[in-house]
């Protein structure tokens, strides 16, 4: 058993909060490498069997912008339904949407960037382009009964513009939550913010009456600062965090963007604050290690590399 951090709660924190995993897919899909799908099937399963209760699983994007991912269908039909799991999938338009309905996908999530340019580089469009693309999804999906989340790009900084104006991602957020897309997800896709900054938009956006229970964060690492992000994001009252096991991933569109805010990592915070997650982080870290050994290379995650034991690992499947 892996062992767990002293539990020392902090006042005014959450009692309890959603993970929301993205390795199967966007830990995947800058891996240069095509990752077999029956790999990427077993991970997913491995996943399940952690606790974990919402796995972004794949995206019905372009096979030709992101080879990756080019098995989506294969990839959701091989993993089936499992009871209280979600399986949402990323779609970026309305062909997405088609490919995706027809491999029977129950939950999408949509996705749009708060900078001209990085609307630009992933969808070669612009900021109202991309949200133009994302309205008829999400009218087919609210129809349809499916819940929509809502991912914003580039939040607090952007390789190419730089600084991004609090406002400027007001704006995005607000049309999405107009749009009905459940839950938003903001994206330090560059892992540049800083605790201090997450606060100032979270509290902006408060400011606009979208309360914290429809929002969730997502933080790269690249500086070292994404849970210190996330306490501050648990301050404020947010309980959504995506996280990527075993800190896989990055954005093949985004240059300086490295791994995502490990799963493990976020685990053993919690613990240590004495939040509920709902994971098995001894599975967890098994599993993670077990798929670094898949791709050739050692996990990002500090968790991981304190606590795998690959004997272990070879009893996952």
């Amino acid at each position: 058993m892996a062992e767990l951090p002293d539990e020392f709660p902090l006042p005014g924190l959450p009692e309890q909060v959603q993970i929301y995993e993205v390795g199967p897919r966007d830990g995947l899909q800058a891996e240069k490498e095509i990752v077999d799908t029956r790999t990427k099937i077993e991970f997913i399963r491995g996943l399940r069997q952690t606790g974990l209760t919402a796995i972004e699983a794949t995206s019905f994007v372009s096979p030709r912008w992101v080879p990756q991912l080019a098995d989506a269908a294969e990839v959701l039909a091989g993993i089936g339904s499992a009871d209280g799991i979600r399986h949402p999938v990323l779609v970026p338009n309305q062909i997405g949407m088609d490919r995706a309905l027809a491999a029977g996908a129950t939950e999408i999530a949509i996705f749009v960037s708060a900078t001209e340019r990085f609307a630009h580089e992933n969808l070669d469009t612009t900021v109202d382009g991309a949200i133009e693309l994302a309205a008829p999804v999400v009218r087919q999906a609210a129809e349809a009964g499916i819940g929509v989340r809502g991912y914003v790009s580039m939040c607090f900084g952007d390789p190419w513009e730089g600084r991004v104006p609090i406002g400027q991602v007001l704006d995005v957020v607000r049309r999405l939550a107009d749009l009905g897309c459940r839950t938003i997800s903001l994206g330090d896709t560059i892992g540049v913010a800083t605790p201090g900054h997450v606060q100032a938009l979270l509290e902006a956006i408060g400011g606009t009456g979208i309360g914290m229970d429809r929002l969730a964060l997502h933080f790269h690492d690249t500086y070292g600062q994404a849970l210190a992000n996330v306490l501050s994001g648990l301050r404020c009252g947010v309980t959504e965090y995506d996280a990527s096991a075993g800190g896989i991933g990055g954005c093949p569109f985004a240059r300086s963007a490295t791994g995502n805010l490990a799963t493990e990592d976020l685990v053993w915070m919690l613990n240590g604050l004495g939040i509920e997650h709902g994971i098995d982080l001894d599975r967890l870290v098994q599993l993670s290690g077990w798929m670094a050994g898949k791709l050739g290379r050692p996990s990002p995650s500090r968790v991981v590399t304190a606590l795998y034991q690959e004997a272990a690992a070879d009893q996952l499947f």
